[in-house]
């Protein structure tokens, strides 16, 4: 009897440790976990069919729409503004001020680990683009001439978004 508890015990724990790890790889990650947020992996043929022109021309080639040409520009009800790529959540509208610009601007994201920032030489000058961190799809850059609380002005590309009402 002593024998078969002694090798049945660590067998069952052997196995619920396994049915728990099973459980929790499959259970999908948020972008609030910090140790490793969920990723989207396209090729440019699946983003074509996914997105619109004006939104593949943004979130994958890089583009800029023109200034004032985005709905979500005059957007003040309360929400959330997602990657139009991957619904990856980026702003809070408690974020959102009117920066005069003719894009839809934040002075944070909705966390830290929602956006990459890279360092932008494009047009001859150094900026900072701001890419979504899920499908890494361009959204827009982000400027130090911003309202407080941070002093920084995410100008973001409405087509690149969309917006979600609470």
């Amino acid at each position: 009897m002593k024998y078969i508890l002694f090798i049945a015990l660590p067998a069952l724990l052997l196995v619920s440790l396994a049915f728990t790890y099973v459980r929790h790889a499959d259970k999908p990650k948020s972008i609030a976990d910090d140790d490793q947020p969920r990723k989207v992996v396209k090729t440019d043929a699946e983003w074509k069919k996914l997105l619109t022109p004006d939104q593949y021309a943004i979130l994958r080639e890089h583009g800029t729409e023109r200034a004032f040409s985005s709905p979500l520009n005059d957007i003040h009800q309360h929400g959330t503004f997602y990657c139009a790529g991957c619904h990856n959540p980026l702003f809070s509208s408690d974020t959102k001020f009117d920066s005069g610009t003719g894009w839809p601007s934040f002075y944070a994201p909705i966390a830290k680990n929602s956006v990459i920032e890279k360092k932008d030489k494009s047009y001859g000058m150094v900026r900072t683009e701001i890419l979504c961190s899920v499908c890494s799809g361009h959204l827009g850059h982000v400027f130090d001439d911003g309202p407080k609380p941070t002093g920084l002005r995410y100008c973001m590309n409405g087509v690149a978004m969309t917006f979600e009402k609470k």
